[in-house]
């Protein structure tokens, strides 16, 4: 009633008039000319220059009342949280269900007001997001739109502007582009459709089953709150470096007294079950975190002052905590470790002139960069606890000690936190992967001695096998890793620096958390990375992009800088300080790095020809750098360079290139880089897929003639349908049974209800009524392994049987019982397999089929013939087929019984005949089919049976008839 008034009576309104109309809409109004100005300013953006594609006023009315309603009702569902407000949820679930006719499981997230673009027009409408589908509903103007896209077809997912378009959201799937626009809450509605994307896409392509994350473990239970915290949390995880178990409780803004510079910092404090992190926001980059596990007092009076924070409600939510958990009531900070201390008057020694002389120019570089850490441990802690800041980078940028450096990156990559919560750990893998030998192991023995072969440490079985345990352990940790190249490389050059339990935690940081998905046999995450590192150099080095338009050939030189940390390309003693700013910048690094050595061969680029010699320009240049303060000997190859070679280099620093990449390049901000990740990683993924598609048809047009256009149709299908039996449940066959390490041929596989529902689809025979009995009569036959799943060859190989004779084969297969025991079943299907696989058929070799499994066969072909337009005479003909085949068996059984002919037997054995002859002739709805099969299954022996029909025996007698 209010709002009602206000419309009315506010000073200030927007009124909408169409011409030769005497109504006047009201579509904004406002107390202060200044917020009038607002929703001006508002209109024009985002409406007024949508208004020019309609052809009438009246459109242009309808246009702008269904606008304007569809932002209330949105600001209405926005100002309550959906949770709270069920009624209006439900009613928006009830439209969703109605409109999109999806099934009932499928799970609303939430919904927008919004414009959805067909061509140049805008559509006003709802749009929905749930757990597996993004949708879209308007009718207007008595035009209704209706769009349902699910969120693993989608290649792309951006944020766009153009003309016309202030700003809006591109979607991109099938080929087909799609725009949403007019969105009151643009942001919020792209970062859920992000997380839905993401999620989607970790669920079903890498069958993630989010076990630590029970919001997210359940798809029918997903909610907005759910996909909000679980992004929170994966933010506030990567930032700290700390373990994937940690889910953040709370943030609070407070303050952060800095020892160091007698301050407070502004920033905000977050606790999570076992950690308490403080990041500033007043652009210090100071952050510190702070393990309970560490924790000796904590003060709760609010006149005592806090070393790490001044917010007494902080302190209170942290007391909470220690009552849930009293084993962690023993303190809060200013716990540096006594042990570890040093005084800065100690540090402040200056050398004598004695020890200048004695100490070579490299020693002592060495040992003032040890000095200058010293100094810095004591102004800002060592230890878990440390303050991480601007001086803490530039220390990192100038090279970090030799006797510091294990120290050090298991302290920045948050390795540190897991030893210490996992004591005896990495020992326990030790003994329990001792001996295993597997696909990982193998791989792992191959690579070895292929490990910094020149390097002393790995020229003894110690080194060697030091390396064998970490890998191995890992493997044992991780099957879904299991072993990747590149991964015994950078393990080499942690075991240089760090014990092998610390770099064994420094491996699950970097491939667990600092490089997600790198490590796998698709290497997405390298790839992903690529992709964002082709957009730094659109974006940063505009010359090189005008000369080489195709940047593609950069996606191809740098695969081996990301994968290895320039470890691969660089001189051993040159790379560790790549690695050491890897480990306190992650990611960002490396792009700044390969940005910087593009820039520096930028004219040398410029003027080459081809890729190739591209290449040996790159290469040229990284046999060219060195450490001059390292005081390591140089590697192999730079010691085994000629002086021609050596004078021909121009040799550069490492110190000053990453000097100069983090003065170039240091603008670009993590979060960016994340964002661009979960941008291209879309684009990535499908085209790995589609390419995945093309090498799988490849392989299957070799062994049935099906064409290119029909296989990919099926793969289509078949993978649709492998998806269909993933978005509900994560206990799906296909999910729990999924193996990593198998071929990607068969990386898409289907239990039996959905191989069944399938089938029904694409079965040669339309009209057979009893479908369900016999896709489980195939699915038994070419399930070779008994595992309950069936993948996309063998489903192929279903569908193609070739010639009549082996179609007859596959049916007749089809009636043979199961094995009694599992060695014989195994050994009838590989037979069975290697004969569909021969180009030649060897049919002699087929078991006999017995009198119930005969009846059952005849049974069989009239159910496939039931409907068809030719029905009565195909009946005829399969009658006629089973008389004479029973005739020609009673024949031969008294030529053969002439011999040596038993009397107690005749009269069993012709009753026998006449029975069984009566039974296959009956019609299809006399017989019970799923009977018959169950009664297969419980018959006699087989060895009891009196009489049997060869292969070749039914494929003669079906010949004669034509019609079948």
């Amino acid at each position: 009633w209010w709002l009602n008034i206000s419309m009315y009576f506010a000073p200030y309104r927007i009124l909408h008039h169409t011409p030769d109309s005497q109504v006047y809409w009201t579509i904004a109004c406002g107390v202060t000319k200044e917020e009038i100005v607002q929703h001006w300013d508002w209109l024009q953006q985002n409406i007024m220059r949508t208004l020019s594609v309609f052809d009438s006023s009246e459109d242009i009315t309808s246009f702008v009342q269904g606008k304007i309603r569809g932002l209330i009702a949105e600001e209405g569902k926005s100002s309550l949280v959906l949770e709270e407000d069920p009624e209006k949820f439900r009613e928006a679930l009830l439209r969703f269900e109605k409109w999109f006719e999806l099934p009932p499981k499928e799970k609303l997230v939430t919904y927008y007001s919004c414009s959805y673009w067909r061509g140049k027009v805008p559509c006003q409408g709802w749009l929905y997001l749930s757990t597996n589908f993004l949708c879209f509903y308007s009718y207007l103007l008595g035009a209704e739109v209706k769009l349902i896209i699910s969120w693993d077809e989608i290649w792309r997912l951006e944020k766009t502007s153009n003309v016309i378009l202030t700003e809006s959201i591109h979607v991109l799937a099938h080929g087909e582009d799609h725009y949403f626009s007019m969105l009151m809450h643009l942001n919020e509605t792209f970062v859920i459709m992000e997380q839905l994307a993401d999620y989607s896409i970790k669920r079903l392509f890498d069958k993630e089953a989010f076990q630590r994350e029970p919001a997210l473990s359940d798809p029918m239970q997903i909610t907005k709150r759910g996909l909000e915290a679980h992004a929170k949390s994966e933010q506030f995880r990567t930032f700290f470096r700390l373990p994937k178990e940690e889910n953040l409780l709370e943030v609070h803004e407070s303050f952060l007294w800095v020892p160091f510079s007698h301050f407070n910092t502004l920033g905000k404090i977050c606790l999570s079950e076992n950690y308490l992190c403080f990041a500033s926001q007043d652009g210090s980059q100071c952050h510190v975190i702070i393990p309970m596990r560490e924790v000796n007092t904590l003060h709760t009076d609010e006149s005592v002052v806090c070393q790490h924070c001044l917010l007494p409600g902080t302190c209170q939510s942290l007391i909470n905590h220690f009552e849930d958990n009293p084993e962690d009531v023993t303190l809060m900070v200013g716990q540096k470790d006594s042990s570890k201390a040093v005084s800065t008057e100690a540090l402040m020694t200056v050398f004598h002139p004695q020890d200048v002389e004695n100490l070579d120019p490299k020693m002592l570089k060495e040992k003032m960069k040890e000095q200058s850490w010293n100094i810095h441990f004591s102004e800002y802690g060592r230890g878990t606890s440390m303050f991480f800041t601007r001086k803490t980078r530039d220390l990192i940028v100038r090279g970090v000690p030799e006797a510091l450096r294990g120290e050090l990156w298991m302290l920045f990559s948050g390795a540190v936190n897991d030893m210490a919560t996992h004591p005896g750990y990495y020992t326990d893998l030790v003994e329990q992967s001792l001996g295993t030998s597997t696909l990982a192991t193998d791989e792992i023995e191959r690579d070895l001695h292929r490990s910094l072969p020149e390097h002393p440490a790995f020229q003894s079985d110690t080194g060697i096998s030091a390396l064998r345990r970490v890998l191995t352990a890992y493997a044992y940790r991780n099957p879904k890793i299991g072993y990747c190249q590149a991964m015994n490389i950078l393990t080499s050059v942690l075991l240089l620096y760090a014990k092998e339990e610390e770099a064994f935690w420094l491996l699950v940081a970097v491939c667990e958390r600092m490089l997600p998905d790198y490590f796998n046999r698709r290497i997405i995450g390298a790839l992903v990375d690529q992709a964002v590192f082709e957009d730094l150099i659109r974006e940063n080095l505009p010359q090189l992009v005008e000369h080489m338009t195709d940047l593609s050939f950069f996606s191809s030189v740098s695969l081996s800088w990301f994968l290895t940390l320039f470890i691969s390309v660089l001189p051993i003693e040159s790379a560790v300080n790549v690695v050491d700013c890897f480990f306190y910048d992650g990611i960002k690094a490396i792009l700044q790095l390969g940005l910087a050595v593009l820039d520096y061969n930028m004219e040398a680029l410029i003027s080459c020809h081809d890729d190739a010699e591209a290449v040996t320009i790159l290469n040229k240049f990284f046999d060219s750098v060195t450490n001059k303060d390292s005081p390591l000997p140089p590697t192999v190859q730079q010691a085994s360079m000629s002086n021609n070679d050596k004078a021909s280099h121009f040799n550069v620093d490492i110190s000053e290139l990453i000097k100069e990449a983090y003065e170039k390049y240091g603008n670009i901000r993590s979060e960016e880089v994340e964002s661009s990740r979960k941008r291209n990683k879309l684009h990535v993924i499908q085209t790995l897929e589609d390419t995945t598609k093309q090498n799988v048809i490849r392989v299957v047009t070799q062994e049935v003639r099906f064409s290119a256009s029909h296989l990919d149709r099926l793969y289509n299908l078949f993978k649709r349908q492998h998806f269909l039996c993933c978005y509900w449940t994560m206990k799906s066959p296909a999910l729990l049974h999924h193996d990593p390490s198998l071929a990607y041929l068969e990386q898409y596989q289907l239990g039996f209800q959905q191989f069944s529902m399938l089938f029904s689809l694409l079965e040669p025979w339309a009209f057979c009524n009893p479908k369900s009995t016999l896709s489980l009569w195939i699915f038994r036959l070419i399930d070779e392994n008994q595992d309950g799943l069936v993948n996309f060859k063998e489903f192929c190989y279903t569908l193609y049987s070739g010639s009549f004779t082996n179609k007859l084969k596959f049916l007749f297969k089809l009636h043979l019982p199961p094995g009694r025991g599992k060695v014989d079943l195994q050994a009838y299907l590989k037979q069975w397999q290697n004969e569909i696989l021969k180009k030649e058929e060897t049919i002699k070799d087929l078991p006999r089929i017995n009198q119930t499994q005969f009846i059952q066969f005849s049974k069989t072909l009239y159910n496939i013939f039931h409907g068809d337009p030719e029905e009565e005479s195909l009946y005829q003909a399969v009658a006629h087929v089973t008389s004479l085949l029973l005739r020609m068996e009673e024949v031969g059984r008294r030529l053969h019984e002439s011999s040596s002919p038993p009397e107690s037997t005749k009269p069993a054995n012709t009753a026998a005949a006449e029975s069984s002859t009566q039974e296959a002739s009956t019609t299809p709805e006399n017989s019970d089919t799923s009977s018959s099969f169950n009664s297969q299954d419980a018959g006699p022996d087989l060895t009891e049976l009196d009489w049997s029909f060869s292969f070749e025996q039914v494929l003669a007698s079906l010949l004669n008839e034509p019609t079948i």
